[in-house]
């Protein structure tokens, strides 16, 4: 996993080619004007997903990882919380690998960190996240204007 504020994104020029193109997208894009929904930025080797939503409460967070994409996500507006746990730490799976979806499922992490507009998160195979979570004490729904480019892993 790698978390950083867009501003930083030359310091990742090094990742591979089709990683760079995607965070260069993200910070160069104002999606305040791009309608929800799917894009294909480079045939199915990369595709970018708009959307806007309410956040959600822990209890209904989703823990999840993918095989074939790299997820690199973008919070383009509003104020996030998302969990993160590495393959490594044994998380239960709650739902077999859906190849056709591409994800599996787990029973819930503990880590939280949170992504404030301008934050970007790289989550590789062996990354296991659960986005779209309210931030706060208490943790207090809020509206999100996110992006989610999803790379091929055998472009990356």
């Amino acid at each position: 996993m790698i978390v950083d504020k867009i501003e930083n994104h030359a310091k990742y020029a090094h990742l591979p080619a089709a990683i760079v193109r995607a965070i260069e997208y993200v910070g160069s894009t104002d999606f305040t004007h791009v309608e929800n929904g799917q894009y294909e930025l480079d045939g199915k080797k990369m595709v970018s997903i708009v959307n806007r939503y309410r956040t959600k409460l822990a209890d209904q967070a989703v823990w999840e990882s993918h095989r074939k994409y790299i997820d690199v996500q973008f919070v383009a507006g509003g104020h996030e919380r998302f969990g993160h746990e590495p393959m490594s730490s044994g998380l239960a799976v709650s739902t077999p690998y859906n190849e056709a979806k591409d994800v599996m499922f787990y029973e819930p992490g503990l880590a939280t960190y949170d992504a404030p507009a301008g934050t970007f998160m790289i989550f590789y195979p062996d990354d296991i996240h659960a986005p779209s979570l309210a931030c706060g004490v208490p943790p207090t729904p809020s509206d999100v204007v996110k992006v989610v480019v999803k790379v091929a892993v055998e472009e990356s």
